[in-house]
């Protein structure tokens, strides 16, 4: 048994929920789901790492809505750290068409940093990373010096979301799969309550 903090990344896991089943499991209880891939861990902190949807009234309204839930249900430390989306204007060479796209920013940068900082000050055993990021490799091997500074063994997990894999993560860290048994088994109610404030959120239809 073991520490575990957890650090989702959350661009890379929707995408890969999104690829493999749809919406069907975007109601996702992040703490349910730590606590189904690593049974026999405390959690410790949960932090999730995404940036807000822009442009479309709908999706901000869900995610937002999301968001409020998972800080409403969660029992254990959450933080939700937010990047943010870059505009780019694209234009088809061919058809002359134009349109904006939206590149996610900085989220890999503040799971790396929040990685490393935790591993010095020895905030938990074991690091739980829900991605399939190699670039997240230099801050795993990081953490991993800096805690053996201090002559601790710091046990990283890497949990890759549907449909993601990298040969490079497993390469440096322990690896496992979400699988749609662990995702099933780990979604919100259908209306979480906040005891605090009495506010209701409801699972989007879209999401049913």
């Amino acid at each position: 048994m073991a520490s575990v903090l957890a650090y989702v990344d959350g661009f890379n896991l929707y995408h890969g929920l999104h690829e493999k089943f749809g919406r069907r499991y975007h109601w996702l209880d992040l703490e349910e789901l730590v606590r189904r891939l690593r049974p026999q861990d405390t959690i410790v902190g949960i932090k999730y790492f995404t940036a807000m949807i822009r442009n479309d009234p709908a999706g901000e309204a869900r995610q937002s809505i999301y968001l409020d839930a998972l800080a409403a249900h969660t029992a254990a430390p959450l933080e939700i750290v937010l990047g943010h989306y870059l505009e780019r204007p694209m234009r088809c060479t061919r058809c002359g068409a134009t349109w904006m796209s939206y590149e996610e920013k900085e989220t890999d940068v503040n799971i790396a940093s929040a990685v490393v900082c935790d591993a010095a000050m020895g905030a938990s055993e074991m690091t739980l990373l829900i991605s399939a990021d190699s670039d997240l490799c230099p801050a795993i091997r990081t953490a991993r010096a800096v805690a053996a500074q201090d002559s601790r063994k710091l046990g990283v997990v890497v949990a890759f979301p549907p449909r993601r894999r990298s040969f490079t993560l497993a390469g440096v860290a322990s690896t496992c799969l979400v699988s749609q048994h662990h995702l099933r088994l780990a979604q919100l109610p259908a209306v979480v309550h906040n005891p605090t404030t009495g506010q209701k959120y409801r699972r989007p239809p879209k999401w049913s």
